[in-house]
């Protein structure tokens, strides 16, 4: 309990952590395989696509882009201020073997979604694991 007060405190007097990420925009990103590709989805909201950049080298994706500020009030007028903006570099080491001459890329709501077709050997494999106790019963 006392360690969530201090966060809390720590927060109102220092700030939020939102400013300590001022140095640049990282947006998140989630991926998944889908009918044999792998799905790359970008939230970039406030982003225009067309100051976007994506492209591959190899087996390295690389998206890049700027989060602009609209100019809407003087830093000294701000009472609270959470977005962080500024240019921004993803890079996502992608499996060997994949169809990197065949990767689609749309932008819907603020969302980019990459499109990797996978080899038909790249398919996901289960790993099943073993748990100690279960090992040193048998």
């Amino acid at each position: 309990m006392r360690r969530e007060m201090e966060r809390h405190f720590s927060r109102i007097f220092e700030g939020s952590p939102a400013e300590e990420l001022q140095a640049g925009y990282y947006p998140r990103i989630e991926s998944f395989t889908r009918e044999g590709n792998i799905i790359v989805r970008v939230d970039l909201p406030g982003i225009d696509p067309k100051e976007l950049e994506i492209s591959v080298l190899h087996d390295l994706l690389t998206i890049k882009g700027q989060r602009k500020a609209a100019e809407e009030a003087k830093a000294e007028d701000y009472i609270c201020r959470e977005l962080v903006y500024g240019p921004f570099e993803r890079r996502l080491m992608l499996p060997e073997g994949s169809a990197v001459d065949k990767i689609q890329a749309s932008f819907k709501n603020g969302v980019v979604e990459i499109t990797i077709p996978m080899t038909k050997e790249m398919g996901v494999r289960k790993i099943p694991l073993e748990l100690e106790a279960e090992k040193t019963e048998k």
